[in-house]
């Protein structure tokens, strides 16, 4: 039995296949917001909640 690993390029794959245009718009601008906030915010409480937030979505950033 061969048991496939789930990756961030599967989740994509299946996320394109079954949403709408219209929430795949809204996915990239929420995205996009965050990325906003994390970027140019950069004040600790902002930074830290993101940081946070990416962990718990099973981001690794270090």
């Amino acid at each position: 039995m061969k048991t496939e690993t789930d990756t961030v390029r599967d989740r994509v794959d299946l996320a394109a296949e079954t949403l709408s245009g219209t929430q795949l718009a809204l996915a990239v601008g929420l995205v996009a917001a965050l990325g906003f906030a994390l970027l140019f915010l950069q004040e600790p409480l902002a930074h830290d909640a993101l940081h946070n937030f990416r962990h718990s979505a099973g981001v690794t950033c270090h």
